[in-house]
């Protein structure tokens, strides 16, 4: 992690406060902590911040607020929402609302520290691509978007569908870009079920960590791409097309469109 970044976190519990502060802080990272909803949104005028971590359920103003209010004032940052209530309908909803991940509590040192880790990354990335594109070079940025005529959950997943009712899915460009450099990828088994949301894969990274990779959709794996076993960096070469991860059966793909965004929207 970087030294010369700063983190704020909103969330009502002090308790949560002071477990976040001392983990951040413990890696050189500079954070504020607040509990008021309102007064972080002040916060988030005055200074500047690499990366904001907000709980949902929060008294007078939830999280969804005030994950609106920061793309209505256009500050230019990522968020990455939290919260005991762990559902899947909120980790979806999250992403569906522009937050760039889901951590559930209780977490552990590990999980947060992956999630800040990619957070922190989505926001280097972020600066190297509003210059570039004011530079007007747009070689130097080093992700891609998903094609058309795909569909993606969040800036995380992505969905493909096929003929005879099989949908293909894989993690996004920008995802494998926040984690710099796969180890390997822990898959689940053909005939598993999957949900919508849920982890269905562990990436694990160069420096150990555990990211874990959210289904675009629910439905039954049907095949896994056993060439990932032998050949990991094919994700990350080919991330749309041979770095796919599974080809699933959908079990309510009616529902869960209602939660993707087109990639077609990308380029407009």
């Amino acid at each position: 992690m970087a030294k010369d970044e700063k983190i704020l976190v909103i969330d009502d519990e002090q308790v949560i406060l002071d477990a976040v502060s001392r983990i951040v802080s413990s890696e050189g990272i500079k954070v504020d902590v607040e509990t008021n909803s309102k007064n972080a949104l002040k916060l988030l005028s005055q200074k500047d911040y690499s990366l904001v971590l907000c709980d949902i359920l929060m008294p007078e103003m939830d999280g969804f607020s005030v994950l609106e209010e920061i793309q209505n004032k256009k500050i230019n940052i990522p968020v990455i929402m939290i919260t005991g209530y762990s559902t899947v309908e909120n980790a979806v909803t999250s992403l569906y609302k522009g937050a760039i991940d889901f951590i559930p509590k209780p977490f552990s040192f590990e999980e947060l520290e992956s999630a800040i880790n990619r957070g922190l990354e989505y926001y280097r990335l972020q600066k190297k691509v509003d210059e570039a594109k004011s530079q007007k070079n747009v070689g130097a940025i080093t992700f891609v978007p998903c094609p058309p005529k795909y569909f993606r959950l969040g800036n995380l997943s992505w969905i493909k569908l096929e003929s005879e009712g099989v949908a293909v899915l894989g993690a996004t460009s920008l995802f494998l870009e926040t984690i710099k450099g796969l180890k390997n990828i822990e898959l689940m088994n053909v005939d598993d079920v999957i949900i919508q949301g849920d982890s269905c894969a562990n990436f694990v990274s160069n420096d150990e960590l555990v990211h874990h990779f959210l289904s675009p959709v629910g439905g039954r794996i049907i095949e896994r791409n056993e060439i990932l076993s032998n050949e990991i960096t094919l994700m990350e070469k080919d991330p749309y097309f041979a770095g796919w991860i599974y080809k699933i059966i959908p079990a309510d793909l009616e529902h869960d469109m209602k939660f993707l965004v087109s990639c077609a929207s990308d380029r407009m």
